[in-house]
């Protein structure tokens, strides 16, 4: 029986193991350049451009950091959906239909994100609970904006409105180009100390 192939071959010339992956193999370069080509809401946004998970992380880094999160952790937040440069970001409904062998192949990859730069392999739950606060504020605000919802839809599925400044979400919330997104989310990182 021929051998599967379980990695990918990224452009920096590393291969992932998707089974097994190893922190060496990952180069945040890659990172950047994948998720500024994967599109939130399965590409079924406004604009010109798909709106990238890149710049949804950038958004939930600065929701995050809005509500308090400590900056030992704003890194964490920024990273939150980092395995979705390799496994592409499948809509929640669709992930709880593949079941919990995508969960856990994802929480692999995040763990090995993590821990390649220097954090934690989970964040404790403190911090968890906050990025997924932010997060669930951002697809509040992308539902409503980019994705075509409701004000009644978006809080039947997302709750309530969450409060932040409009500066935040008019800086993030206009889709950007993939390059742009790429470049935005490799300067922040480095403000970060990634």
């Amino acid at each position: 029986m021929p051998e599967v192939r379980a990695w990918q071959r990224m452009l920096s010339g590393r291969r992932l193991d998707l089974l097994d992956p190893s922190p060496v193999d990952v180069e945040i370069e890659d990172i950047a350049h994948g998720l500024s080509r994967v599109a939130r809401w399965n590409g079924q946004t406004s604009g010109q451009w798909a709106y990238s998970v890149a710049q949804h992380s950038l958004l939930v880094e600065a929701i995050a950091r809005h509500q308090g999160l400590q900056e030992r952790w704003w890194l964490a937040a920024l990273l939150h959906d980092a395995a979705e440069y390799v496994v592409g970001d499948l809509v929640t409904p669709f992930k709880a239909a593949v079941g919990l062998d995508y969960k856990e192949l994802e929480d692999r990859l995040s763990a090995t994100i993590r821990i390649r730069f220097g954090l934690p392999a989970t964040p404790p739950q403190t911090a968890a609970t906050a990025i997924k606060r932010a997060d669930h504020a951002a697809a509040w605000l992308e539902a409503i904006n980019l994705a075509g919802f409701s004000e009644e839809e978006t809080k039947r599925y997302f709750g309530k409105r969450p409060v932040l400044p409009q500066s935040l979400v008019k800086q993030y919330l206009a889709p950007w180009p993939p390059a742009s997104a790429k470049s935005e989310f490799l300067a922040r990182f480095a403000e970060l100390g990634g």
